[in-house]
């Protein structure tokens, strides 16, 4: 994993931003793997003004999204299809056609062989080129809580109290927060070429810590992604604020060759 601390989440999307921008100049029909609520808000904001102000070009990317309540129709102003139409789709010139995100309104015996459609679906076009990554306050990504099989793929999962509890703020009131959600595994999330995870805040501050330092668990979900042969970890300081060798990790950023610069 490469740690790479920054003053504020707005800096951070500046780096990430570059980041995805290299990718897609170099493979204009990457696929990539998109995440939702409020964590990615910034690195979104900067994939906009790449594509308006620089042109970086979306219209061969292919994307797959992390997730979906169940229940949910696309046009709930909770759900994630509308998240992302209003806060990244809408503003980028990517095919209709080349958007996936989970069914939330899938329901009964349709369930299983939709998520393993969905799995084929990804194989079919390559793999996920780069996986954009929150973390939960319990480490959970996606939303494979802690406990989630470390081999899991795209299935139906309930979620945790704290979760719910987490994400309240986007409902009204509380008991309107969905149980159950639509993710894809951590089997498949570590699938992916490359991983981008971001973390903003002191209350992703025992969550990051444990992903990064501490032993690889079912418990804390993310911290699988210390066995990812690419993970870029993108953090506040406050995010940052847990971990024991965060000096390390900006001497290591500070020297970097400049052929890893490019």
């Amino acid at each position: 994993m490469e740690i790479i601390i920054n003053s504020d989440p707005t800096s951070a999307a500046r780096l990430a931003g570059g980041q995805i921008a290299r990718l897609l100049r170099d493979k204009p029909d990457a696929v990539l793997g998109l995440a939702t609520g409020s964590t990615p808000l910034p690195l979104y904001h900067e994939l906009v003004r790449l594509h308006r102000e620089e042109g970086l070009d979306f219209s061969r990317v292919r994307t797959f999204n992390l997730d979906e309540y169940l229940g949910l129709a696309p046009d709930h102003p909770a759900s994630y299809h509308r998240f992302m139409q209003e806060n990244l789709f809408g503003h980028l010139n990517i095919p209709a056609k080349n958007i996936r995100i989970p069914k939330g309104t899938v329901v009964g015996g349709d369930l299983v062989e939709w998520c393993q459609g969905y799995e084929d679906d990804i194989r079919a076009v390559g793999g996920l080129d780069l996986q954009l990554l929150g973390i939960g306050t319990d480490g959970h990504i996606g939303f494979n809580e802690p406990t989630s099989s470390l081999a899991s793929r795209t299935r139906i999962k309930t979620l945790s109290e704290q979760t719910r509890q987490d994400n309240a703020r986007f409902f009204a009131p509380m008991d309107d927060v969905p149980y159950h959600v639509i993710t894809m595994g951590i089997a498949t999330i570590m699938d992916a070429r490359s991983v981008l995870l971001m973390a903003w805040g002191s209350n992703k501050m025992k969550a990051v810590a444990g992903a990064v330092e501490g032993p690889v668990t079912a418990m804390n979900p993310a911290s699988i992604l210390q066995m990812h042969p690419h993970a870029t970890v993108y953090l506040d300081e406050e995010a940052a604020g847990g971990l024991q060798r965060a000096d390390y990790y900006r001497y290591v950023f500070a020297h970097k060759p400049a052929w890893q610069l490019l």
